[in-house]
């Protein structure tokens, strides 16, 4: 079993709460809107971390992220972007089993066309009324399972 963190939209704030929910993970994944460069190294002191560009995602130190990453863990490609309307291929075509993105800053777990799209949700500053939340992905035999985890209960 391999447990991948997912995690999205932290605007330059890691909280805590979200390093105490990545704890066990064998992998993390960075959706994007990252904000400082120091929230990878403090991720990257949990597991190793693939992390992708998002749109606030452009001062020098975010030059060499890439715009979408692909990691590949248990049998499963997973295909990461932040924003799902900058998908420019067809994932079950190009034989990927999850493609996570972040931007929304809304949590979202479905399945279409056999592949689970899968967004974490925002793990930063709160937007709107929306929760503060990130995401598991659990790999087991070649399968792939998500969760959301709202790890900000209630309003600020």
């Amino acid at each position: 079993m391999v447990i991948i963190g997912v995690i999205s939209d932290t605007h330059g704030l890691l909280r805590p709460e979200a390093l105490i929910a990545l704890r066990g993970s064998d992998y993390i994944l960075h959706a994007g809107d990252i904000g400082d460069p120091a929230i990878l190294s403090q991720l990257g002191k949990l597991a190793p971390v693939t992390a992708i560009r998002g749109n606030v995602d452009w001062a020098a130190w975010a030059e060499n992220i890439p715009a979408t990453d692909v990691l590949e863990v248990g049998g499963i490609s997973i295909y990461t972007l932040h924003n799902l309307n900058q998908l420019d291929l067809k994932p079950e075509a190009a034989g990927f089993s999850v493609v996570v993105y972040g931007h929304s800053h809304v949590a979202k777990h479905e399945t279409k066309n056999g592949v689970l799209y899968f967004n974490p949700g925002s793990a930063g500053p709160r937007r709107f009324r929306l929760p503060v939340t990130l995401g598991r992905l659990t790999v087991q035999v070649g399968k792939v399972s998500g969760e959301i985890l709202e790890i900000l209960p209630g309003a600020e």
